[in-house]
Order: C-alpha cells, then sequence, then structure tokens
C-alpha cells in the first residue's frame, strides 16, 4: 500500500522520497520544477545567473527527494574536483598542524576537500608530492615550510594548478606566499631581553631553517645593534629545530657565558632549556629563554615560555584564501607578511648585565 503523500513538493510521487530504489537524477528535478537541465545544475552549484526564487525551488526539491550530486560527474562538467592538496613538513610538526586546521576549515566551507601529505623536509620529495597532486587534478595547492620555494616558478606553466606557499624556507622570492614577520618578531624578543637588562644574548637558529633562520637571526642582530651590543659569533649557534639538536648547540653557547638566549623556534627553547637545566642553571633566574611559534605546550612548560607568536591557524585560513582567489581568476596579494607578537612569559627576567 502506497504511503499517503503529506507534504512533498507538486510532481514528486508519494513516498518517492523515503524510496532508496532509484536516486532523482538532474534530468528528474529539470522535469518536476519545469525549467531546463543547465538551469538545475547551475542552481545546485549556488550560481548567481539562476533567478533566486527559482533556485530556491530547485533545491527544495532536491533536498526533499534526497538528491546528492555525483562529486565526479561534477567534476567532468566543471573541470573541477573541488579538492586541494596540503603539502606539510611532516603531520607530527605542531605548527603544520595549526596551519592545516585554519586550511581545512575554510576549504570545507567553501564545499572543498583536503588531501595532506608530507614532504619530511626533503626537496625533492617535495616536489614529487606537488607533481603527484597536480595529476591528481586538484583545484589547488599549498606547501607550508617549502624547501623549493621559488623553483615552483617555472613548473607552475607545466602543472597549471594555482600554489600558494607558508613560510616559505627557500631563500628567493615566490610569487604567492603567506609569511610570519620573521625579522620584526625576533628583534621584538631580543629588544624584550635588552630592556630587562640583558648584555650578553645567544641566539640558538636552525641551520635548515632557510629564509626564516636568515631573517630571525638578522632580527635579532638588529636589536643589538641599535642598542650598541656586540653579537660576537660565539653567541650563535645552529641545530635543526628539533629539542636534541638545541641541547647540543646549547651546550656549546653555555661556554659563551650568556646571561639569555633566543631561541628559533619553540622546539629548540624545549632543548635549550632541558640542556641548560642539565648544566645545573636555573631558568630565568640565570639564563633567560624565548622561543618563537607560541606551540601548544608553551604556556604548559615550567617555567612557561616567553615565545613570539605566530597565528598559526590563521595563516591557514590566509593561505586558503589567497588559493581561493587565484583559482577564481583573481590576482591576490603575492606576499603576504603576517604581523608577529610577542608574549611575555615567567621564562626570561631581568639579567644581572654581565656573562
Amino acid at each position: 500500500m502506497a504511503e499517503k503523500d503529506t507534504g512533498n513538493v507538486a510532481g514528486v510521487a508519494p513516498g518517492q522520497r523515503a524510496s532508496r530504489q532509484r536516486q532523482l537524477s538532474i534530468k528528474d528535478i529539470a522535469r518536476i520544477a519545469r525549467v531546463s537541465h543547465p538551469t538545475v545544475s547551475r542552481a545546485l552549484q549556488n550560481s548567481p545567473l539562476v533567478n533566486a526564487k527559482t533556485a530556491e525551488k530547485i533545491r527544495r526539491i532536491a533536498d526533499e527527494s534526497g538528491y546528492r550530486a555525483s562529486a565526479v560527474a561534477r567534476g567532468l562538467v566543471t573541470r573541477r574536483t573541488r579538492t586541494i592538496g596540503l603539502v606539510v613538513t611532516t603531520v607530527a610538526d605542531p605548527f603544520a598542524s595549526e596551519v592545516a586546521c585554519g586550511v581545512e576549515q575554510t576549504a570545507n566551507d567553501h564545499g572543498y576537500s583536503v588531501f595532506l601529505a608530507d614532504s619530511n623536509a626533503d626537496p625533492e620529495r617535495e616536489r614529487k608530492v606537488v607533481q603527484a597532486f597536480a595529476e591528481r587534478r586538484v583545484d589547488g595547492i599549498l606547501v607550508t615550510s617549502s624547501r623549493v620555494g621559488a623553483l615552483y616558478l617555472p613548473m607552475l606553466e607545466e602543472m597549471q594548478v594555482p600554489i600558494v606557499l607558508v613560510n616559505d624556507q627557500y631563500p628567493g622570492a615566490f610569487v604567492h606566499s603567506v609569511m610570519i614577520a620573521n625579522l620584526e618578531g625576533m628583534r621584538s624578543a631580543a629588544e624584550h631581553l635588552i630592556a630587562l637588562g640583558h648584555r650578553r644574548i645567544a641566539y640558538l637558529g636552525d641551520r635548515f631553517g632557510y629564509q626564516s633562520d636568515a631573517e630571525r637571526l638578522a632580527g635579532y642582530r638588529a636589536a643589538l645593534e641599535a642598542a650598541g651590543l656586540p653579537a660576537p659569533a660565539e653567541l650563535v649557534a645552529h641545530g635543526d629545530g628539533r629539542p636534541e639538536a638545541a641541547m647540543a648547540a646549547m651546550e656549546t653557547l653555555l661556554g659563551a657565558r650568556p646571561t639569555a638566549v633566543c631561541c628559533y623556534n619553540d622546539m629548540t627553547a624545549l632543548g635549550a632549556m632541558r640542556q641548560i637545566r642539565a648544566r645545573g642553571l636555573r631558568i630565568p633566574e640565570d639564563i633567560s629563554v624565548a622561543g618563537f611559534d607560541d606551540l601548544f605546550f608553551a604556556a604548559y612548560l615550567q617555567p612557561p615560555l616567553t615565545t613570539v607568536r605566530q597565528p598559526m591557524r590563521r595563516m591557514g585560513q590566509m593561505a586558503m584564501e589567497s588559493l581561493f582567489r587565484l583559482m577564481s581568476g583573481e590576482e591576490p596579494v603575492s606576499q603576504v607578511r603576517v604581523e608577529a607578537e610577542l608574549v611575555v612569559r615567567a621564562s626570561t627576567a631581568r639579567g644581572n648585565g654581565g656573562g
């Protein structure tokens, strides 16, 4: 016995909404709404070319009939897959994780899915992953902490896929990127330590940091120079951005007797703090420590870490917004510089001025 029709759209057979035997096609919806097939397609893609009242009627019929568009079929028509490729250095990197959250949120808000892959900070692997995404016909690609950077320029014409970089690590300008203000951020950390009375301030960098390390080191040196303080080579050492290598680099710096240290990132600061304690020294009473990133654990360290905050999730959103503009044929600002913010916590304190 047929189900009684109590509220179906005119033209939809009683019980059709509940039927799982056959899903309505675009042709069916066009017949019911008494419009053309292209009009239905445009209405379901929220095209402004369709009259608002007609579009609402079409979407109501589709909703009540349980219609679901085929992503594959839609891609064949529009030549778009509504997918984005995201390349990160490693999924274990807290920075990349936060950026990815911002990317995915913005992509999902626009009806896009995100494919994630890691490069392991290997330039050749990064290039292969990007090329694989292009062959998969993603609509756009985002790369965090790129080790290839400007070398994408000759690849763009061949791949025909828009690319935006987040914190490009290659020493050269790429067309479209979102970068933190590295120099200004590290300069603010060094100026904070100088204001506390420190005169022997070390810099613990990342030898694989490329552009970001060069800019942060320049910010550190600019602050010391403006204050008339020396920045001898013995007060500069480099790890690899991770705690283990930072411990060894910090051990070298301790021989120069600094009263404070500016660290390339929070992971570096984590290793520096451990090595300082291993030598029986106190933080911040003997040595003040400042980081860069403001990763999730920074506020929970003992003592809580003074650091330069990167709005990582927001940077992911901004990169995704730039990519959408490129995909739509607009020309966004080529290089977006995001302001950094110094967050003062208990790992820095007044120094004795000596060493």
